[in-house]
């Protein structure tokens, strides 16, 4: 009979990563809702002061395909802890900036740092984690990645609501030093795996590929929306430079930077692809939600993340259930059922108005928050069934990728649906109900992708151990 006990080498490395981690996921969000106070201290526009939230989506996206390269060169904790120091000072300088361009170029610092750590923290996990324990390894490795873009306005809110916005970086240091003595002290030292060429064709289409992506869908929310210039060029150039990085890749098999043949298992692929669907119903609806309670219900910034909490909590609870759900059916019914219930507990936004009940809402938040829980889990997990170690950084730079360009696709939709639909009705309420109907969509189309996932696990004897493999895994 299999051990119900996670490794403990594997438990202890989880730990040191969170601790450090846990920083660059809440900072992804905890910084929105500071945007107009740091306009009006640094004394710049709106539209300037938005690139404190873009130049840093840009740095990931520069940094993010070359991690794979990186551990194989360095080796996991040495990039591991050279991340984490980049992003605690990064943290600090954004403490001490002093203008809105100072701010701007000390963010990207941050990004470069955080965007190697998001990969890397699934990636060292997974390696160290075996597969028969990735489901309990996942309860908590989700807890973060789920609770973070959550808790993060509520915590930024916290934030400014008893100081001034630079803690909202300072609160990083703490958590990014307790990371890095962590590190030092669990994770065990490895010798980097491979020491070969860069692939410069590759990093040369692919870094700008998602750069001009996650750029075009940035400025989506301007006037002229998708069809304005500034949104078009960079989609259109950045769909071009994937395409030609896809080719690319699949032409060199095994040099290339990111190697896509991990997307021949169908595990991979599909939870890529909900991966994708679920940023976009994630961090689409972090845009709708807290724009609900503020522009349509009243709400200061601080009110509105606080009425959020239910969705953080709901998370929180869900992941044991999805764990014990994974033992007994598999990840295609746990998926199936986590994405129904974040679509079920949309629909009441859909049909709300400005005087709708807070607390009948704040219920359908905690159901959806369950939903969102249970849905994290077995992507993280089935993305890796059936790799071999060495595949393992490429499946999670592809994953990360996936839900980066999704959550950022999702925000833009969703920014353009509400404003065209509250021009053209007339009405703010008619415009919310519009963006929430299209975020049930997002989500009736993943609980389809759902049974594509690998289906009801099956045993298969091996010596001295007892192992689940599911069906369907190549």
């Amino acid at each position: 009979m299999a051990s119900t006990k996670i490794d403990p080498r594997a438990l202890r490395i989880a730990v040191a990563v969170l601790a450090g981690g846990v920083a660059v996921i809440l900072d992804s969000t905890i910084v929105s809702v500071a945007l107009h106070e740091l306009a009006a201290d640094l004394g710049a526009v709106v539209g300037t002061i938005q690139w404190v939230s873009t130049a840093y989506l840009l740095a990931l996206g520069v940094v993010i395909p070359t991690v794979g390269w990186l551990q194989g060169r360095l080796g996991a904790k040495r990039l591991w802890m050279m991340a984490l120091t980049l992003f605690l000072l990064g943290s600090v300088l954004c403490s001490l900036a002093w203008s809105a361009p100072s701010l701007i170029a000390f963010r990207v610092v941050q990004g470069l740092g955080g965007g190697a750590m998001i990969p890397l923290m699934t990636t060292m996990i997974m390696q160290a984690t075996a597969e028969k324990d990735r489901g309990r390894m996942m309860s908590v490795v989700a807890l973060p990645t789920a609770v973070g873009p959550i808790l993060g306005p509520v915590i930024g809110g916290l934030i400014l609501g008893v100081g001034d916005w630079r803690w909202l970086f300072l609160v990083n240091l703490p958590l990014c030093l307790t990371g890095l003595v962590l590190a030092a002290r669990l994770i065990p030292a490895d010798e980097p795996a491979r020491r070969g060429r860069l692939d410069v064709v590759g990093l040369a289409l692919l870094s700008p590929a998602l750069v001009a992506l996650l750029w075009g869908l940035s400025n989506v929310s301007g006037d002229g929306g998708f069809g304005h210039a500034d949104v078009l060029a960079p989609l259109i150039g950045g769909a071009a430079l994937l395409v030609a990085f896809v080719l690319w890749a699949l032409r060199g098999r095994g040099t290339a930077l990111v190697d896509l043949e991990v997307l021949r298992s169908r595990p991979t692929w599909a939870a890529t692809a909900l991966m994708f669907l679920s940023g976009a119903s994630i961090y689409g609806a972090m845009l709708l939600l807290p724009l609900y309670w503020q522009e349509l219900r009243g709400m200061d910034a601080l009110g509105a993340g606080l009425l959020l909490i239910p969705q953080g909590v709901g998370s929180l609870l869900s992941r044991t259930a999805a764990v014990r759900l994974l033992e007994r059916v598999s990840a295609r019914w746990v998926s199936v059922l986590g994405f129904v219930l974040v679509g079920l507990a949309t629909v009441p936004f859909a049909l709300a108005g400005a005087h709708t009940a807070t607390w009948a809402l704040m219920v359908t938040l905690f159901v959806r928050g369950l939903g969102l829980g249970m849905v994290i889990i077995p992507l993280m997990m089935v993305a890796f069934v059936g790799l071999e170690r060495e595949q393992v950084p490429h499946a999670s730079i592809v994953t990360r990728i996936a839900q980066q360009v999704g959550g950022s696709a999702g925000v833009a939709l969703l920014a353009v649906i509400l404003a065209t639909s509250a021009a053209g009705t007339g009405s703010l309420a008619r415009a919310f109900d519009v963006a929430f109907w299209w975020t049930v969509g997002f989500t009736g189309v993943a609980v389809l992708l759902s049974f594509v996932l690998p289906g009801r696990a099956r045993r298969t004897p091996e010596p001295g151990l007892t192992e689940r493999v599911p069906v369907g895994a190549r």
